[in-house]
């Protein structure tokens, strides 16, 4: 008897809506779970190749925390490409400027890089306070 691997098919994938409240969460815990369900690792059909994840909309990004010194000693770079184009900026200023930039940072480094690392990292949503535009879509919330 022949084993065959069952490999789901684009239209065969239900892709659902995920609510997270970021208030009180630690930075990489979040983002290491967002970045779990964006992949799909926690359905029965998950397959590495293919884009198997849900929708996640995180809120309250500015309420996120951090331990240790990651405040003052993480830093972001950046480079424009041009020579001395190299910018800097910590977590503090990140977080007093864009607050959801942090979570998208840190979920970013967890997907796979490459063409379907970008289309699961568009399934992301992130906002700063408690409002969000995707009510419509009924998004079920999730406690991490």
């Amino acid at each position: 008897m022949i084993q065959k691997t069952y490999y789901p098919s684009e239209g065969s994938i239900e892709k659902r809506w995920y609510l997270v409240d970021a208030e009180g969460k630690t930075l990489g815990r979040v983002a290491s779970r967002i970045a779990s369900i964006l992949r799909g690792k926690h359905k029965p059909i998950y397959t590495p190749g293919m884009d198997t994840g849900d929708f996640v909309v995180v809120v309250n990004a500015e309420k996120i925390r951090v331990t240790g010194k990651k405040l003052s000693d993480k830093v972001y770079y950046s480079h424009s490409g041009y020579p001395g184009g190299l910018k800097a900026i910590t977590l503090e200023k990140l977080l007093a400027q864009k607050p959801e930039e942090a979570i998208r940072k840190a979920v970013w480094g967890m997907l796979p890089k490459g063409r379907l690392g970008r289309r699961m990292y568009k399934k992301l949503k992130v906002y700063s306070g408690p409002v969000h535009p995707h009510s419509a879509q009924k998004p079920e919330k999730i406690d991490l």
